[in-house]
Formats: structure tokens, C-alpha cells, sequence
């Protein structure tokens, strides 16, 4: 153990501001694509600086193209994966015809260490090839945290606190007394000029039936009714469900009006249904 202690204090003297960027946000969204951390620690043409600093310790390097940046990501990235730091999924997103861009990312055990290394980040993950529905899950959740970052980068709002899974999962009692569980994909809050807008986030791939919605969509209005978030932020969050198209979204809007038909202590205001072609618009406009 003390070897393996000094490997990574070792390894981590070598590592830039940016490479802990990107190995803080593959532990954060548990697994990424090439493209979701280019989008996050490469700028390229007119984007604004992301986060991370470049390996000189300085601003980042702004690339020409993305082209440019994207090779400078795979290399990066391959760097990482040679110190046994990052891995790759067998799957990957677009085939083969998608190149290194559709490549997936997850941490390492010995990735994961370094990361807690001299902090209290909790228990250790495991980490394994992931099943093919958790996969598409967490990378849509992870595309939707990477648009609200490009938000704050380009000005459009001032990105205050972003919660993937599990911190943004909240506990309560629940009518019945017992312990339950809300378990958002995340959990944000934005601003624009005097206002936050705040808001729990479900990335919908189509694939659950509208009973499922409508069930998670009950959770909510239970944890609302304790008022623990109202107490501490004065206002409860959005719930959106963002959503592949609008054919989806018209299933879940009509499956939520139905279910405030038949029981009217089930109340829709609190909800929104977006398409994923629309969320950054919807975020931007305080979910107007």
C-alpha cells in the first residue's frame, strides 16, 4: 500500500492543472466521451476558456479548429490512459465511423486514489465495464452538464452550483413515515442578473414508460411538500425532463395531465418537459 501511495504522489507531481480537471470531471460524471472533454477543458476558435489550466500552467491554449483541439484531447487523454489513470469502454458512440471522438471514459481504481489523495472524497468506487443503459444514461446527463458549462463560459448565465448523482440525491420522510429516496440526475442552479433559478434535472432517453415518469414525478411532489428545500433556497426547484423530441415530449406532458386529471393532489406547475435541442435556449430563458 505505501508503494502504490508513492506511485500516485509520484504520478500526480507530473500532472497539470488540466490533467486533474479532467480526471475531477470523469470522477464528477463517472464517464465521458472525447468530444464531452474537449468541450470541457480544450477551447477551440471563438469558445471561452474552460476549465483547467494548460500544462504550463497558464491560460489554456486556444486551438484554431476543433479539429486541432480534438487531437490535442486524444493526446492528453492518451497520456493519462499510459499512466493507468483513465480507461476506455469497449463500446463506444457513433461506431467506429466516429473515430476517437466517440471513444468512452471512465476513471481507473488507481485513478480514483489519486484523485482522493489528501482529500475526504468519500468511499472507493469500483469500476467496470458498464452495462449499455447505464452508459447512454449517464453520458446524456453528462451532455446536459457540459451545455450548462458552455452557458457559463459564453455569459449566458452564471452557473452558481451543479450536483451530478449522488450528491444531488436528497432524502425525506415520506407520507407513510418511512425513509425515501429523489434521485435527480442533477441538481443546478443558475443566474441572470438578480434572479437564480433552480432546478432538477432528468435526462429522458424515451425508453421508460410514462408510469415511470409519472411515479418519479409523485417523488417530487412529495419531497416538495416537506418544504426542506424551500426552508433552506425560499423556492422550489424546476423539475425538467429533457427529452429526445417532441414526440416524446407531447407522451409525457399528456401522461402528467392525465394524472392531474384523475387525482387533483397532483399538480403540474412544477414541472416542464424540454426538448434536448431546446435545453440550452430553456436554461438561458429561466425555463420560460
Amino acid at each position: 500500500m505505501e508503494k502504490k501511495t508513492r506511485d500516485i504522489v509520484c504520478v500526480k507531481s507530473t500532472l497539470s492543472e488540466r490533467d486533474l480537471g479532467i480526471l475531477g470531471s470523469l470522477r464528477k460524471f463517472r464517464l465521458l466521451t472525447t468530444a464531452l472533454i474537449r468541450r470541457l477543458h480544450f477551447p477551440s476558435g471563438g469558445q471561452s476558456t474552460p476549465r483547467g489550466t494548460s500544462e504550463e500552467g497558464s491560460t489554456p491554449k486556444r486551438h484554431a479548429t476543433v479539429a486541432a483541439a480534438s487531437v490535442a484531447t486524444m493526446r492528453v487523454l492518451s497520456r493519462l490512459e499510459s499512466h493507468d489513470l483513465v480507461a476506455r469502454l469497449h463500446r463506444r458512440i457513433g461506431g467506429v465511423r466516429a473515430g476517437s471522438t466517440g471513444v468512452i471514459w471512465q476513471l481507473t481504481s488507481a485513478g480514483d486514489r489519486l484523485i482522493r489523495q489528501g482529500g475526504d472524497e468519500g468511499k472507493r468506487r469500483r469500476y467496470l465495464e458498464p452495462s449499455a443503459a447505464f452508459t447512454f444514461h449517464t453520458l446524456a446527463t453528462a451532455e446536459l452538464a457540459v451545455e450548462l458549462h458552455e452557458l457559463a463560459d459564453n455569459g449566458a448565465v452564471e452557473l452558481v452550483n451543479l450536483e451530478s448523482e449522488p450528491d444531488c440525491w436528497r432524502t425525506f420522510l415520506a407520507p407513510h413515515g418511512a425513509k425515501q429516496w429523489l434521485k435527480p440526475d442533477l441538481f443546478a442552479i443558475t443566474a441572470g442578473g438578480d434572479f437564480e433559478d433552480h432546478w432538477f434535472l432528468e435526462a429522458d432517453l424515451g425508453t421508460e414508460h410514462t408510469p415511470v415518469i409519472v411515479r418519479k414525478a409523485t417523488t417530487y411532489q412529495q419531497y416538495a411538500a416537506t418544504g426542506v428545500h424551500q426552508s433552506e433556497h425560499e423556492v422550489f426547484p424546476v423539475v425538467a425532463f429533457v427529452v429526445p423530441d417532441e414526440r416524446r415530449k407531447g407522451t409525457i406532458e399528456a401522461a402528467l395531465k392525465t394524472e392531474s386529471t384523475t387525482r387533483k393532489s397532483f399538480a403540474t406547475g412544477m414541472f416542464r418537459v424540454v426538448t434536448k435541442d431546446k435545453f440550452s435556449r430553456f436554461v438561458a430563458e429561466g425555463g420560460a
